[in-house]
């Protein structure tokens, strides 16, 4: 965790940036966007899911690619807003049975997403860094094959899912000219910001098509990623691996997202107000309630260093939570510099303590000193109530 601990704010942002387009890259592998194509027949949702999951893979996708990404602000971000990941940018996939790769061109240089069954790796020519994981285990492909669940066990599911969001039907439609289904799925209750999501897949080949993330009030997607020039066909091996640049700067996070969330591996975690309170090496500030949202949960995170642990509060259910993390201010942050990382977020005002801003049609983030303390707020609220909550905090 030590990466995430003593990174600053606007390298916190670009990594969660990096994080979300490795997801959507590894897990939607192609996006489509609609255009006078076949339409298939309809067929009840569960149905739907189920022929796509038993159907049979193709040997290989290549499609031509955009990136949407309207969450940060122009100039929010100063130093990064080259970066394909935050400005967006039109690209190519390519995609076998045994991994893929989506690149993004831009000005700035491009993006690579390369992946396989058990790595993924995001390399950014604006920064000449690379972001390097493993999948989890229970991701990874295995020998064997895996049965894919009954038409029943999808109802049960979709009936469950039911609960917590308002999920639509299967609906037919034409994506980057092929026949597909449609699904959009939004918070009953208990979203933030999140208006719905989107997701849309292959009709005869059950491949993920499309997927835009959309904010409330929102027709223009937040987060999206499309095609066209969608083409099924054998792709070779040598058209995904593509090595990280000699001298690049490399970031592992899978190291950074090991062991567990107590002060070691192995210990149990230190959770509660009170055992929280006397184990950090600052003072907390957690009140049983900010902006109406109750105290969900409290915990030390962190090594048995003073120096890396960290208080993470939850505030709230959901995606309307607010989390709070609070850990000793590091004197040495800007050292030699001169300049805080932080100030290339915009500024505003806690009631005389100078914060640190970035608002986004999803939520927003700010980031404070007081008192030898420094604070990350982010939530999926509006910008005012994460005002007022760093205000009740400061």
């Amino acid at each position: 965790m030590k990466l995430l601990r003593t990174a600053s704010t606007t390298r916190l942002i670009a990594l969660f940036a990096v994080l979300a387009a490795v997801l959507v890259a590894a897990a939607v592998a192609v996006a489509g966007s609609g255009g006078g194509g076949p339409v298939p027949d309809a067929k009840p949702l569960p149905q739907a899911l189920h022929d796509a999951l038993t159907a049979p893979a193709p040997t290989g996708v290549t499609a031509r690619i955009s990136f949407t990404n309207n969450l940060f602000p122009s100039g929010a971000l100063t130093g990064t807003t080259g970066s394909a990941l935050m400005t967006g940018a039109g690209g190519r996939l390519w995609l076998n049975q045994n991994g893929g790769r989506i690149e993004l061109q831009s000005d700035a240089g491009d993006v690579q997403v390369v992946w396989n069954a058990s790595k993924v790796t995001l390399y950014d020519a604006s920064s000449n860094t690379a972001y390097v994981a493993d999948l989890p285990k229970d991701a990874q492909t295995t020998t064997g094959t895996h049965a894919a669940p009954s038409l029943d066990q999808i109802s049960t599911f979709l009936t469950d899912l039911g609960k917590h969001w308002t999920v639509s039907g299967a609906i037919p439609t034409d994506v980057g000219g092929q026949a597909a289904y449609k699904v959009s799925v939004s918070p009953s209750h208990d979203g933030g910001l999140l208006g719905s999501a989107e997701l849309a897949w292959d009709a005869i080949h059950g491949v993920p098509l499309r997927i835009a993330v959309y904010a409330q009030g929102s027709s223009a997607p937040a987060l999206a990623l499309q095609a066209d020039q969608i083409s099924f066909g054998p792709v070779s091996d040598s058209d995904i691996a593509v090595p990280v640049p000699a001298g690049a700067k490399v970031i592992d996070l899978s190291s950074a997202t090991t062991g567990g969330s107590g002060t070691t591996g192995s210990a149990a975690p230190v959770t509660g107000l009170a055992a929280v309170t006397a184990a950090a090496p600052f003072t907390v500030v957690a009140p049983d309630t900010l902006v109406g949202l109750p105290r969900q949960d409290i915990r030390l995170v962190g090594g048995t260093d003073a120096k890396s642990q960290s208080v993470l509060v939850v505030y709230g259910q959901g995606l309307g939570a607010i989390v709070v993390v609070e850990r000793a201010k590091d004197t040495t942050a800007a050292a030699g510099t001169g300049t805080s990382p932080l100030s290339a977020l915009p500024s505003v005002s806690l009631d005389g303590v100078t914060a640190h801003e970035l608002s986004t049609e999803l939520g927003s983030v700010l980031t404070w000193d007081n008192g030898g303390v420094s604070y990350i707020l982010a939530g999926s609220v509006p910008t005012a109530a994460a005002e007022a909550a760093a205000r009740a905090l400061k």
